[in-house]
């Protein structure tokens, strides 16, 4: 069960060595659910609440990838992939030249070679999945997207209502 929460002031049980962590939760059939799992063993993790954007949204930047695929021949990852790197957002990492990044990293590139403490380092640039996004981050990506598609000739729906799938988030949540 997924929920969000503002979490309360820490309290310390010295006698037990407990941490409490009351948490204020607005959903109530949320908290009746909680309340049946009362003094049972349960796995909780604990994470910066983020807006999240609309399913829309990412509906929408999958059927442009998909159309630009086909008009040029190629793969909707491959598009995809293409698309991080332009108008997505992105790290460098340096890992040690003998560790294979294909298990560590799924969307990256080489960028070149480094000398450190006398090891060899490999320099990645990492893209982060659009499923990770921001609003913002997303809004981005879906305009690159969009004026991709243009350049080919493929419709596109006009600017208002693209902001508008993008912020939809603001409704549901």
């Amino acid at each position: 069960m997924l929920i969000s929460a503002i979490v309360g002031h820490l309290q310390i049980d010295f006698e037990k060595g407990d941490i409490i962590i009351p948490l204020k939760i607005k959903n109530r059939t949320a908290a009746d659910n909680i309340s049946k799992i009362k003094d049972k063993l349960v796995d909780v993790e604990i994470k910066l609440h983020r807006k999240r954007r609309s399913l829309n949204a990412n509906a929408y930047a999958w059927k442009l990838i998909g159309e630009i695929a086909e008009k040029l021949n190629t793969s909707k990852e491959d598009v995809y992939l293409e698309c991080l790197k332009r108008y997505g957002q992105s790290e460098c990492v340096s890992i040690i030249e003998s560790v294979n990044p294909n298990g560590y990293l799924k969307y990256y590139e080489e960028m070149g070679t480094g000398i450190a403490n006398g090891k060899n380092f490999i320099h990645y640039r990492v893209f982060k999945g659009s499923s990770e996004y921001d609003t913002k981050e997303m809004s981005v990506f879906i305009d690159g997207i969009v004026e991709e598609a243009k350049e080919l000739g493929i419709p596109t729906l006009d600017d208002i209502r693209i902001k508008e799938i993008v912020n939809n988030w603001e409704n549901q949540y």
